[in-house]
């Protein structure tokens, strides 16, 4: 596995743990992290053992944001200053990040333990569930940096709150509270901050022990890419066809078999090797490899 310098990535039974690992400089991003934050992910999607991931970090903060220790140039490329937080757009595939998150094929769980603000916050998006801890804030303060929603979160936030909530709330660059993350759909549920590392473990094994690998990996690119569509044509092109592509598989029939006997299902197939081809989907790795 790739050593990581701003991540611990640890495997828990089917869960990997991705935590933020820069408590001294509040977890600021850099374009290390960017590049490690890929790799993780990349890591799980090729892993058949890992079937949720969450992320998380350690310290008392999620992640403050883009780290600004170079002062007033913190951002400028230009200059060379700004290298820290965008550099690793030159390290290849790793660098995106956002990619890695969108096209993995395993599920994620977002766990803030703390505040995220900024790119703190904008790299979570691509992430399927988000939790909190009840104290943690929330901001979208690039207007208050000069800068613009980066990470793709022009897209991602008002698909997730709506759009009067993302400008609202990127127009401002105000910190919210918890409370209001969740009432606007940005959470799916805060608990107190010592409860959170479990209640991500048992949602992350709510979904390891009761689904098919293959058939989340298909759920979550369905509801990705066909949600936003201006009228259901799209997704009813696909899902019957992958259903009738399923409903022979050893998954169904074992889904099946557990329902009537009333037991816990054991679904044999492989994310790797059961995963029908997703042409829809955008750098498909299966279309790839079949291609």
């Amino acid at each position: 596995m790739t050593e990581y310098s701003t991540l611990v990535v640890e495997q828990e039974g089917p869960i990997l743990w991705v935590r933020i690992n820069r408590p001294e400089a509040m977890n600021a991003y850099t374009a290390t992290m960017g590049a490690e934050l890929a790799a993780a992910f990349d890591h799980a999607d090729s892993e058949d053992s890992i079937r949720v991931v969450i992320l998380s970090a350690l310290g008392r903060v999620f992640c403050a944001g883009a780290d600004v220790s170079a002062g007033a140039g913190s951002f400028d490329t230009e200059s060379g200053e700004g290298a820290k937080n965008f550099g690793g757009r030159s390290e290849g595939r790793n660098a995106n990040f956002i990619a890695a998150i969108m096209n993995c094929r395993k599920p994620s769980i977002v766990a803030f333990n703390g505040s995220a603000a900024g790119v703190g916050l904008t790299l979570t998006l691509p992430c399927d569930i988000r939790i909190a801890a009840d104290n943690a804030k929330f901001g979208c303060v690039f207007t208050r940096r000069g800068l613009v929603p980066e990470a793709g979160s022009a897209w991602f936030l008002p698909q997730i709150v709506g759009l009067s909530q993302a400008l609202k709330w990127c127009l401002t660059g105000a910190l919210v509270p918890a409370s209001e993350a969740l009432e606007k759909g940005l959470l799916a549920e805060t608990c107190p901050a010592e409860q959170l590392d479990n209640r991500a473990r048992e949602l992350a094994m709510e979904i390891a022990t009761n689904t098919s690998s293959v058939a989340i990996a298909l759920t979550r690119r369905l509801l990705w890419r066909f949600s936003t569509d201006a009228d259901p044509s799209g997704a009813l092109s696909v899902d019957a066809p992958l259903n009738i592509a399923l409903g022979k598989g050893a998954d169904v029939h074992e889904g099946v078999s557990a329902f009537l006997e009333k037991r816990a299902p054991n679904f044999p197939s492989k994310v790797s090797s059961d995963t029908p081809a997703t042409p829809w989907w955008p750098a498909d790795p299966t279309a790839r490899r079949q291609g």
